[in-house]
């Protein structure tokens, strides 16, 4: 298994999963977009505002692609929402959804970048949230 393999699966499991904050201070790098920022705290930052809103937002792994220097992760993932996400208050429903994330890294091993497309569409119908046309 390549190494950047293994440090998107350690990402997953240690951060995303398990919330592992000492693991982001390992495998991130100081100038890794997060949220409002760069570096591990800006990556912590929009991992802890997640978990906030799903505390038991689980991901499974559903296949990693490694080359030198980068990974693709495509996952699913499920969780209940028992907090604020974005604008949409609590509505304790159980949402899943499915996505990809492309990690870069750096000469050190460590993420440079991560990039993610996901169903945020599909996790805020699973909310209740009714999308209407804007009127013309």
């Amino acid at each position: 298994m390549r190494s950047e393999e293994r440090a998107a699966r350690r990402f997953v499991a240690d951060v995303w999963n398990a919330g592992a904050e000492g693991s982001v201070l390992e495998l991130v790098a100081p100038g890794c977009p997060g949220l409002q920022g760069a570096g591990p705290e800006a990556v912590l930052a929009f991992h802890r505002d997640r978990r906030a809103s799903f505390p038991d937002l689980r991901y499974k792994i559903i296949e990693v692609v490694a080359a030198e220097g980068s990974a693709a992760v495509r996952w699913r993932a499920a969780g209940t929402q028992a907090g604020p996400f974005g604008p949409v208050p609590a509505t304790g429903r159980t949402v899943s959804f499915s996505g990809a994330t492309f990690l870069r890294f750096d000469a050190d091993g460590r993420i440079a970048d991560a990039w993610s497309v996901n169903e945020l569409f599909q996790v805020l119908q699973q909310l209740g949230v009714e999308m209407l046309p804007p009127l013309t």
